[in-house]
C-alpha cells in the first residue's frame, strides 16, 4: 500500500511538472518562429511581460513607434519571466527595456507576498544588468484592476519595494501607473477596462501611452 501511494505521488508530480513545463511552452515556440521568419533588427524597444502587453496588439502604432518588438505572454509571472529569459530577453539585442509582470505572481496564491514579488524583480533585473550593464530598462507599475482590487495592500507593497529599489540604480525607471488608472473616488475606472475587469480596453492603454511616452528612448 505504501509502495502504491508513493507511485501515485510520483505521478502525480510529474505531472504538475509538466503541465507547468508546458504553461508556455507554445507561447515561446511562437516566439522563435516569429523571430525565425522575421529576425529582430538590433536596438529594438523590448516589452516583455503578462497579458497586459499580449492583449496590446497595437503597441507599435499606439506608441508611434516601430522598433518596439512585444514578447508579452498572457498568464506569466516573475518566475515565468526568469525560466524564459533566454528566450524572451537575452535572444535580443534591445536598446531598451520595458518590464509589465508581478500581477500575476501577487494573484497565484496569498502566500506570495509584496516583498517576494519585489525580490524576484530584482533576481530578474540583476541577471539582466550582467548582460545588458547600461541599457535603460522601465518596471510598469502593477496596475489596479478591478477583478484584483482585494489584493490591492499586497500590489501596492509591491510597488512601493520596487520603486525603492529602482530609485536606487541606474538606467531603471518606475512608471507608476496606479494612480492615473483610479477615480477621484480611489477605485480602479470601470470604464478602462474590459468586461473581465481585468484587461484594459483601448482607454486604459491610452493612460499607459502617456505614461510610456515619457521614458521610452528614442
Amino acid at each position: 500500500m505504501n509502495n502504491l501511494r508513493y507511485l501515485t505521488l510520483i505521478i502525480l508530480i510529474f505531472v504538475q511538472c509538466k503541465t507547468t513545463e508546458k504553461a508556455f511552452y507554445q507561447d515561446i515556440q511562437n516566439f522563435k518562429k516569429e523571430d525565425s521568419s522575421h529576425p529582430p533588427v538590433k536596438d529594438i524597444i523590448l516589452f516583455v511581460g503578462s497579458s497586459s502587453f499580449t492583449y496590446w496588439k497595437d503597441v507599435q502604432k499606439d506608441l508611434n513607434n516601430p522598433m518596439i518588438l512585444n514578447r508579452g505572454f498572457g498568464g506569466s509571472t516573475l518566475v515565468d519571466l526568469w525560466r524564459y529569459k533566454d528566450d524572451v530577453i537575452f535572444a535580443y539585442k534591445p536598446k531598451q527595456i520595458v518590464i509589465y509582470c508581478g500581477e500575476n505572481d501577487v494573484a497565484s496564491s496569498e502566500n506570495v507576498s509584496s516583498s517576494e514579488v519585489a525580490g524576484r524583480f530584482k533576481k530578474l533585473y540583476k541577471n539582466i544588468r550582467k548582460k545588458y550593464p547600461d541599457i535603460p530598462l522601465a518596471f510598469i507599475s502593477l496596475k489596479p484592476s478591478p477583478s484584483r482590487w482585494k489584493m490591492k495592500d499586497r500590489m501596492r507593497e509591491a510597488n512601493h519595494l520596487i520603486r525603492q529599489f529602482a530609485e536606487a540604480e541606474n538606467n531603471l525607471v518606475f512608471v507608476d501607473i496606479w494612480d492615473k488608472m483610479l477615480n477621484e473616488n480611489g477605485y480602479p475606472k470601470s470604464e478602462i477596462f474590459m468586461a473581465d475587469s481585468l484587461h484594459m480596453n483601448k482607454y486604459g492603454y491610452e493612460i499607459w501611452v502617456r505614461a510610456l511616452n515619457q521614458v521610452l528612448v528614442k
